[in-house]
């Protein structure tokens, strides 16, 4: 009979009432045997349909709100679902003590446009469907789905869930069936049968991935849910055939920001073409050797150091100072020479912050909110170089910068033969192409023209025709280079190979800002790459150790002159995304080989003739890749939030506009500086006017560096500004207890146990 006829019963108490929906339904609960073939987790799965909590487990459910379907009685909702329009209390288990607690008082509320009350006010009508719970969501998890990912979700009593890299809370798959009970399907309709391996779970406000007493919980290895599966993980041992095809495809993929940032700053010094290869060469060199370094006694991480964009923006500031405007004698080696004497002052200063431990007090102010900005002006910053120079040669230039998007973008889900050549392979498969089609144009007679000869100078061309079409000669032919003539076969670099550093406080001063910037750099890098190829994030003391290793190789780079500091390239997690290959022992045989070809001269060689309109072309497509590596960041914090807009559009919109306004003040005459360098040379002929040169000069060029200003922006912003810790998606370093409790996961960062004899009295420096 249905529920709003005149014969139904007159409605009974509602203590009443509740006592025999509680007697109707515990004798339904299934009870537990024990069996001697059962899975472990199946405890785990009657415990959640019974609502049976455990206070001597750790794992058990914190859920307070489960749904009995066998006695048609809704306990999260306290509303009777057998039949009838009355409700009932709401009905709590204790996640503590596993018990119910005590009747709060019934929730009930009128059912809109139903005439027929009762006394209480409830509704006596036949549309159950009007029922206010009946628009309600309801999340009901399978009991399969629970077992096969019960390591990616687990609810504790002390609030741990499973947590994402940016700390939000990962949710459960679920289904919404408030319209299905309406329309008589069989999950809510009356006299449909139960079903036992549905569980409602309900997770409050207070487990929002922190502990009830304000601390952060341990990290939960389900970070790394993030569906990445890997070709060779970090604790994989493959065989040596497999380690060199994975090198070469690792280092390959990173190609473009290893090779590149010679053929820009050696011209600008002055240098010859042999001078270049010399300078690739050394970045080789020192590349492996601190590639090794940081396997061996940084953090650890399969993460391949390089010569990074960071320190090209200081490099070409200092290079374009007034005294070396006009310096026509070896100006290539006095400009190197103070490059490596404030490369080397950056360094001890990095040094000093990593091994003292303040780079772990510093880890308290650097967050995805710093980080993104920070990465992203690393690449816009170079936005008046980039295509100004691809477009001295546009048929070589733009034909390679499609061909880029074609490969990245269009062509990344082809393999071929099982692998995605054109994604892992995309900067130097497309650089072939287009260099081989050079070569014909420039053997095919495009760029010859009568009387002219590439070979001469542009500042000795007497003939206005010919002074006309220098530039084009000098960025399309390929055999304007004669690197490949000069070059030895085998030449070994070493240290001091262009002299005695020369060390100045205005050019240290800027160095050492840079270094600041490069250690967020490399704090990004470490949190990410973590995520993808460890269990556990590093600590504050394994960062550290890093940032002072990072220190160690800029004074490498600085003794062997390879022109900017070492650091942790930006493109590590991207590359490590698309190989799928996150092995030590690959990192570390590619850095040997990266050894073995810069000793080979000629290989320098080759890689310095690459026509100068090919390599902007390529550097634009990587600069574009590290603005949206820095964006990839803020996915750590919440992307909708007002807060974190207006600190990132701040930081981007001052770290272009204030640089411009120093960048200004522009030399007497421009005709000493080319068009897209004329930005680097306000430290000379900026605004701040001290009565100190070398002061001037250090404000002046600091404040004329996007990266800088963004960062000091960013920095202040991040950290005064009020914002929850979701809401800012502060980075979740572990701690050592949490290492020491993950034998595998505290093998992936401890150092050789030689070396931890040297680090063992230093707690800020090891897990």
């Amino acid at each position: 009979m249905e529920g709003g006829s005149s014969s139904q019963p007159p409605a009974k108490p509602e203590s009443v009432r509740t006592g025999k929906r509680l007697r109707s339904m515990l004798p339904n609960i299934e009870p537990f045997v024990p069996r001697t073939d059962h899975h472990p987790r199946e405890l785990r799965s009657w415990a959640k349909r019974t609502g049976f909590v455990s206070n001597f487990s750790g794992e058990t459910n914190t859920s307070a709100s489960v749904r009995f379907d066998s006695s048609g009685f809704d306990v999260e909702r306290g509303l009777d679902r057998r039949g009838g329009g009355s409700t009932s209390p709401k009905i709590e288990i204790d996640p503590i003590l596993g018990r119910t607690k005590q009747n709060q008082g019934s929730e009930i509320e009128p059912v809109p446009g139903n005439s027929n009350k009762s006394e209480n006010g409830v509704g006596l009508g036949s549309g159950l469907g009007a029922l206010r719970g009946e628009n309600q969501r309801r999340r009901v998890v399978d009991e399969s789905s629970l077992r096969d990912k019960e390591d990616e979700g687990r609810v504790g009593l002390n609030g741990n869930r499973h947590v994402n890299g940016n700390g939000n809370d990962a949710k459960a798959n679920s289904v919404v069936d408030g319209t299905e009970g309406r329309d008589g399907g069989s999950d809510a309709g009356l006299g449909s049968e139960p079903k036992k391996d549905e569980v409602n779970v309900e997770v409050g406000p207070e487990n929002n991935g922190y502990h009830p007493s304000g601390e952060e919980p341990s990290p939960d290895p389900g970070w790394l849910d993030n569906g990445l599966e890997m070709r060779c993980g970090l604790r994989d041992k493959p065989g040596l055939a497999s380690v060199i095809y994975y090198s070469l495809q690792h280092y390959l993929s990173l190609a473009g920001s290893l090779i590149f940032i010679p053929l820009i700053i050696v011209p600008t010094m002055g240098g010859t073409d042999k001078d270049t290869a010399t300078v690739i060469s050394t970045m080789l060199l020192v590349s492996g050797i601190t590639t090794l370094l940081n396997s061996y006694l940084g953090t650890r991480l399969p993460l391949v150091q390089g010569s990074s964009f960071v320190y090209l923006a200081p490099a070409l500031v200092i290079m374009n100072s007034r005294e070396y405007r006009n310096l026509s004698g070896h100006k290539f080696r006095h400009i190197m020479r103070e490059l490596q004497g404030a490369i080397i002052i950056s360094a001890i200063f990095q040094t000093i912050l990593g091994f003292s431990g303040l780079m772990s007090l510093l880890l308290r102010l650097i967050n995805p909110i710093v980080v993104a900005p920070t990465i992203a002006m690393v690449g816009l910053a170079f936005f008046s170089y980039g295509f100004p120079q691809a477009s001295q040669c546009v048929e070589i230039s733009i034909p390679l910068l499609v061909l880029v998007l074609i490969f990245t973008l269009y062509l990344r889900g082809i393999s071929v033969f099982g692998h995605q050549v054109f994604r892992v392979y995309t900067v130097p498969l497309s650089l072939m192409i287009i260099w081989a089609y050079a070569f014909f144009l420039t053997a095919g007679g495009a760029y010859n023209y009568k009387g002219c000869s590439p070979d001469i100078p542009s500042s000795n061309i007497l003939i206005d025709s010919c002074r006309k079409h220098a530039n084009t000669m000098r960025s399309c032919r390929t055999d304007v280079s004669n690197a490949m003539r000069t070059a030895d076969w085998v030449r070994i670099p070493y240290p001091l190979q262009w002299g005695i550093p020369i060390f100045q406080v205005r050019t240290s001063l800027i160095m050492i800002f840079v270094s600041l910037v490069a250690s967020v750099d490399s704090v990004g890098t470490y949190h990410s790459t973590s995520l993808l190829v460890s269990s556990w994030p590093p600590t504050p003391g394994i960062v550290s150790r890093g940032i002072a290793m990072e220190g160690f190789c800029s004074i490498l780079a600085g003794l062997w002159g390879s022109g900017t500091g070492s650091t942790t390239l930006t493109e590590n997690a991207h590359t490590i995304r698309v190989t799928r290959v996150a092995n030590r022992r690959v990192v570390e045989v590619g850095a040997i080989l990266l050894m073995f070809f810069s000793l080979i001269g000629k290989v320098g060689a080759i890689l310095a003739s690459i026509p100068q309109a090919l390599a902007a072309s390529i550097l634009c497509f990587i600069w574009a890749l590290i603005v949206a590596f820095g964006f990839l960041n803020l996915q750590h914090g919440q992307k909708g939030s007002f807060r974190n807009m207006t600190i990132v559009g701040v930081s981007l919109f001052l770290g272009l506009s204030i640089p411009a306004y120093f960048q200004q003040y522009q030399p007497l005459s421009n005709l000493m500086v080319p068009s897209y360098l004329i930005p680097s040379s306000a430290a000379s002929d900026g605004p701040v006017h001290s009565g100190s040169p070398g002061f001037d000069f250090a404000i002046n060029g600091l404040l004329s560096m996007n990266m800088v200003v963004t960062l000091l922006v960013a920095l202040i912003l991040d950290n005064t500004v009020p914002g929850s810790k979701q809401e800012r998606g502060v980075y979740r370093w572990s701690r050592p207890e949490d290492l020491m409790n993950d034998p595998s996961s505290l093998e992936d960062y401890s150092l050789p146990r030689k070396v931890t004899r040297v680090f063992c009295r230093s707690r800020c420096l090891g897990p």
